[in-house]
């Protein structure tokens, strides 16, 4: 599995030849990958989920589909793009490739939850949480999109969710707020602390063979 980093949350997924994208937000450049079959979004934030992004993706890939909850579905049709609604404990097939949905709720900022929130368990290895490290899929993960940054979140919350899920690699999503050299240095932080959960950095623009 080949994952490139596009900025924050949006990521380009390639299992085995099957191009999949994650949250393609406003903190991110517009995904230029072409041949994507989907694109998957966790919740309605703008830093997840832009118009004009999602928009750019489906002009280079007439076909693709687009994959959400329903609340999320409502808002692109409402800007003029039909999606399809996957639900909690609901599966998907991605031409062979597994989508799984987890969770239902973003993360409290304070007091209560601004929105809904799916994670998604992709092909079975790769888990995108969103903006939720509270919801522990009821499969293993080996591969976690470990947000390590926002306003509803600390350090220690992360640190704990990765004990929760024990995958065997994090590497960090959701850190668009840091400058570069924080989000270089933020896994000297986590990693003593992760119960054999190997952690390795994945800098917006790059792409790692998982």
């Amino acid at each position: 599995m080949k994952i490139k980093k596009y900025g924050h949350a949006c990521l380009l997924v390639d299992i085995n030849g099957v191009k999949i994208i994650t949250d393609p937000g406003s903190y991110s450049p517009a995904p230029d990958a072409t041949g994507v079959a989907a694109v998957l979004i966790t919740h309605e934030h703008q830093d997840h989920m832009d118009v004009g992004n999602v928009k750019a993706i489906q002009a280079a890939n007439p076909g693709v589909r687009i994959i959400s909850h329903a609340d999320v579905v409502a808002k692109l049709k409402d800007a003029g793009i039909e999606a399809e609604t996957i639900e909690p404990g609901q599966s998907v097939d991605v031409n062979g490739v597994a989508i799984e949905s987890f969770g239902t709720e973003h993360a409290v900022i304070y007091k209560t939850s601004p929105c809904r929130n799916t994670g998604f368990l992709i092909g079975g290895e790769l888990f995108v949480t969103g903006d939720a490290v509270h919801d522990v899929p009821s499969k293993p993960v080996r591969v976690l999109a470990l947000p390590t940054g926002g306003p509803w979140m600390k350090l220690g919350e992360a640190i704990d969710y990765v004990k929760a899920v024990k995958p065997e690699i994090a590497f960090p999503v959701h850190d668009a707020l840091y400058t570069d050299a924080v989000q270089r240095s933020i896994g000297h932080w986590m990693q003593p602390n992760f119960d054999g959960t190997k952690y390795i950095d994945l800098a917006p623009g790059e792409e790692k063979e998982f």
